[in-house]
């Protein structure tokens, strides 16, 4: 299988270990396979009775065919060994006929674990087979989840150091705390005053700068990405909705073929996507239920097919959705519409900062997408309703999802089994958490921890417990104007 870009219909053809080094093609598009795989049901039953490492190697082996079945395997074994995940990496808690898909029981206790912690593994070996002598330097623009993730992913990688920004109040307490105090010799954290937005931009920025890449070549290195802007970060999210299948399948939760629908809570596209290509190949999935908090711009683009940034942004106690130029919605309308279509309403947005679908690319994405949003009441509230009817706690992301899906069920009578994808564990979130189970404000975040764990019950994960005594390591703060000089320091460190 080969990738080209989102952007040029004759881009060349290009391996999944260049891509992956590369992050990101040169006319500023984003890698896609140049055909998808076909899934039947056949192997779906056969991966029913695999364990995670192997539902994750046969996957990614459809993808990354300059890959061994070896290399994939052994990569997999080491990305969820139990010691990282505990006995099952992605286990599926039912509430009714939902499925809520835990993929926060990594290292950060969030969803970036799964992908990011087998992608440090796909990118050295993809360094190792496009041979040359450069290092990578991992540049990474979060909204709080990824940068911890990634951070923690590459720690002390060979040839790779890392790089991230993430904005000053954009992240929640506990967020910021794993970030600034992160171990590692090869890595770096810097705040930036403003939010995900211009620190996302400004990456990109130095991502598509001749200049910046002659200083990082000068220096013995190459610029590449963690965020899902890369194919290697997004493959990997594929295999977690392959595998909640299976795992329905095999507690006979749905029948051979039985579509389900699946809702994610949603910011910058690419954990959605992951399930929109996993139905493309044949998974059996009906309807994808973008979730998305206050800053709604899925949600009305979905809705009205024009996707404009020219609107106020909100800080919201789901901040990892805080999010206004969601990357791979690219990947999207390529699939939908070829690159020349894509590279067109592209250059709008940059320029304008808003685009517009026609009605029929709108009809088509309508028969695949349903789009709600909570504000920051709902989300509350559906903390505070799933607490009370299944004793379940959760973050206010997967809160976000859940009250999406009743939305929908609302107004559409759609009852069949949902996948929820649940993002982060609700002791990532606790103040916010907290105020929703009525337990009052509670500003201090390892204050809010310790009565949240009273309450229910729930084990504090111990990488979180821990976060409390540990000095912070990393604590500048620059203008979003400064991240190029940022990258010129580090580079020289």
């Amino acid at each position: 299988m080969n990738y080209i870009s989102t952007r040029t219909a004759q881009s060349e053809p290009r391996t999944a270990s260049y891509v992956i080094r590369e992050g990101i093609a040169p006319d500023g598009g984003l890698y896609v396979p140049d055909a998808l795989p076909a899934l039947d049901g056949e192997t779906l039953q056969r991966l029913s009775e695999a364990d995670y490492c192997g539902r994750a190697s046969h996957i990614l082996g459809l993808f990354l065919t300059d890959f061994t079945k070896e290399e994939l395997a052994a990569c997999a074994s080491a990305a969820y060994a139990p010691e990282r995940f505990g006995p099952s990496p992605a286990p599926i808690s039912m509430l009714g006929r939902d499925a809520f898909l835990e993929l926060w029981h990594g290292p950060t206790c969030a969803f970036k674990d799964m992908a990011l912690q087998i992608m440090p593994w796909l990118l050295s070996l993809s360094i190792a087979k496009q041979g040359g002598g450069k290092d990578a330097l991992i540049l990474v623009a979060t909204s709080g989840d990824t940068g911890k993730a990634a951070l923690e992913g590459y720690r002390d990688v060979d040839r790779v150091r890392i790089l991230v920004f993430y904005p000053t109040g954009g992240v929640s307490r506990i967020q910021q705390k794993q970030m600034a105090t992160q171990e590692g010799a090869n890595v770096g954290v810097v705040a930036i005053r403003g939010n995900f937005d211009d620190a996302q931009t400004a990456v990109k920025r130095v991502f598509g700068s001749a200049e910046m890449a002659r200083e990082a070549d000068a220096h013995g290195f190459f610029f590449s990405s963690a965020n899902s802007i890369n194919w290697g970060r997004l493959a990997p999210q594929i295999v977690y909705y392959v595998s909640a299948y299976c795992d329905l399948l095999r507690a006979g939760r749905v029948r051979a073929g039985e579509p389900i629908n699946v809702c994610v809570p949603t910011g910058n596209f690419g954990n959605i996507l992951a399930a929109y290509i996993a139905k493309r190949m044949g998974l059996p999935i009906d309807r994808l239920i973008c979730a998305s908090n206050r800053n709604h711009i899925l949600t009305d683009f979905f809705e009205t097919g024009v996707y404009d940034r020219n609107r106020d942004f909100y800080t919201t106690i789901s901040p990892s959705m805080d999010i206004l130029i969601s990357s791979n919605l690219e990947r999207l309308l390529f699939f939908a519409s070829g690159a020349d279509a894509t590279r067109s309403r592209m250059q709008e947005l940059a320029e304008t900062g808003r685009f517009a679908v026609d009605p029929a690319l709108r009809g088509a994405l309508a028969k695949d997408f349903a789009a709600y949003y909570l504000d920051e009441d709902e989300t509350r509230a559906t903390i505070r309703s799933l607490y009370g009817e299944y004793g379940y706690l959760c973050d206010p992301h997967t809160a976000v999802a859940a009250g999406a899906l009743r939305k929908y069920r609302a107004a559409t009578g759609d009852d069949r089994v949902t996948v929820v994808a649940s993002t982060a564990s609700p002791y990532k979130f606790a103040p916010a958490v907290c105020e929703a189970l009525g337990m009052g404000t509670i500003n201090d975040a390892y204050a809010c921890i310790d009565a949240l764990a009273e309450k229910t019950g729930l084990p504090v994960p111990p990488q979180l417990g821990e976060l409390r005594s540990k000095p912070d390591r990393f604590t500048k703060v620059i203008d979003r104007e400064s991240i190029a000089d940022a990258v010129r320091a580090f580079l020289s460190e």
